[in-house]
């Protein structure tokens, strides 16, 4: 399943919602030609939402081609206005949308087996009110008479609100209609699945290639170790960069567990090299490009050690592709991650990434498909950059301690409240700025600490976690009283859009 991506906030989330139902989708550019697509051979196309009018200057469009390749096709919101643009018959008027809750008189193949009055979630601005010639309407409520329209003769189907989102309660049945009833995919994409198809893949890339992973002890990279370990076997050498910028303890856990998966591993302490990299540096994105190649170099001194090292595997994400521009669609780069826009140019190690085309919960589901202890596969997740991009301005080693130190409180009593499962992170951060505080009778000058914790299901968007007062009271007192350098603790309740995750 191909989603074709025009823009739309929710993008991404249909995707997600399409291997919910256990049928692989992909994310593409709107510019994908007719004939690229074609050459795919997708079981489906999908025409996501999008902020434009189909009357702007510059609107990101499709090759009208696309509609005459007889693959089924569903037009999401501006999706649906492109269709009826585009086709013969069509019209899209200007003017009041509908934004919000709406209940719409629904039918046709993509509402099959649900009542007729459905609550759905509407967002537009311009309406379809001729559909295109050969296409019957299927929905409509009070102000959006056409809500839907479907021409099963050229396979083409389209809707003005979005079923992706939870606040269309039967949103999911809708798309199963579509990719079961009308496209007639079939429900079989599963961890088993994606290990088999991985693993096939890492082998004709690799060959016999030797391979090193930069291990940092996270589910991400751990998953991707393994996956590599078990299509290559002893090809692989693991390397885990202790750059100092880690949680307490954090490197003689990842030592002593990866000890026991039988993957050759070798232990690189680097920490004054790194900190010696960032000294004097505060701008967040010259720290994770710093980072990002300082730990190739790395790789490249532990690959030629070992002798004729070609390859080297990254745990990178789907979500840290699409976040750093890479689907090659309308969306900004938020941010680089130094897996993906971090990479130095002149990098001599070709990249195995088996888990690039995959969110944060299916890799979890993966590592416990491989058989992962459950306290990794569901750690929570921690920036390749560490800490240092946890520190708002210059990272020291001072700051470093001071910041270890309050976030080993947090995730401690967050753990003993029971709600580290619940949680998709829960972290510290550290600005380097000084406020005025009174301990002991004394005027203090001490450090803020900002509690940050949020829930999530693949961390594109993101909500603030209401933890317990009682909870943000036992770690408020205990930072300020075991870390002399802290006198303030607060609490971060942005969510996500419009702040990040990271600070940083």
């Amino acid at each position: 399943m191909l989603v074709l991506d025009l823009g739309g906030q929710y993008s991404q989330l249909i995707a997600r919602r399409i291997r919910e139902a256990r049928v692989y989708s992909e994310l593409v550019s709107h510019r994908a030609t007719a004939e690229e697509i074609r050459r795919r051979n997708p079981v489906a196309l999908i025409l996501s939402g999008g902020p434009a009018s189909v009357y702007t200057d510059g609107a990101p469009h499709v090759d009208p081609e696309i509609f005459e390749l007889g693959v089924p096709t569903l037009g999401i919101c501006y999706g649906m206005h492109l269709m009826a643009h585009d086709l013969p018959g069509g019209r899209v008027d200007r003017g009041a949308g509908e934004f919000g809750k709406a209940e719409v008189r629904f039918g046709g193949a993509l509402g099959r087996d649900l009542a007729q009055d459905q609550t759905v979630w509407m967002s537009h601005r311009d309406s379809v009110v001729e559909p295109p010639e050969g296409a019957r309407v299927t929905a409509s409520s009070p102000s959006t008479p056409v809500a839907a329209f479907e021409d099963d003769r050229r396979r083409l189907y389209a809707i003005q609100f979005h079923p992706e989102v939870a606040h269309t309660p039967n949103g999911q049945q809708v798309l199963k209609n579509f990719l079961y009833g009308i496209a007639g995919a079939a429900p079989s994409w599963t961890p088993a699945a994606v290990i088999e198809e991985q693993v096939e893949r890492v082998r004709a890339r690799v060959g016999r290639g030797r391979v090193l992973c930069g291990l940092s002890g996270g589910v991400d990279s751990a998953v991707a170790a393994l996956l590599v370990h078990k299509a290559v076997g002893d090809q692989l050498t693991c390397v885990f960069v202790d750059h100092g910028l880690l949680r307490k303890d954090e490197a003689k856990q990842v030592v002593e567990t990866f000890s026991n998966f039988g993957v050759k591993l070798v232990h690189v302490e680097a920490q004054e090299r790194f900190i010696g990299k960032l000294a004097g540096i505060s701008e967040p994105e010259d720290k994770r490009k710093r980072i990002g190649e300082e730990f190739i170099r790395v790789f490249e001194d532990e690959a030629r050690k070992l002798g004729d090292v070609q390859y080297l595997v990254q745990g990178t994400l789907y979500s840290d592709v699409i976040e750093s521009g890479g689907t090659d669609g309308v969306a900004e780069t938020i941010k680089s991650h130094h897996n993906v826009g971090g990479l130095p140019a002149d990098m001599k190690l070709k990249l195995v990434e088996p888990l690039r085309l995959l969110f944060k919960d299916e890799v979890r589901r993966v590592g416990e498909e491989l058989g992962m202890p459950e306290r990794m596969v569901w750690r929570q997740p921690f920036p390749g950059p560490g800490l240092a991009i946890r520190i708002i301005g210059d990272v020291t080693q001072e700051r470093l301690e001071t910041l270890r130190e309050a976030d080993a409180i947090l995730q401690e009593e967050v753990r003993r409240a029971g709600l580290y499962r619940e949680l998709w992170q829960s972290f510290c951060v550290l600005p380097a700025i000084r406020s005025v505080g009174v301990q002991g009778d004394s005027r203090t000058y001490g450090y803020p600490i900002v509690i940050r914790a949020v829930t999530s299901d693949d961390a594109m968007t993101a909500d603030w976690a209401r933890l317990p007062y009682d909870l943000v009271e036992i770690v408020s007192s205990r930072i300020v009283n075991e870390i002399p350098a802290v006198n303030r603790v607060v609490l971060d309740v942005t969510s996500k859009p419009p702040a990040t995750i990271e600070w940083e």
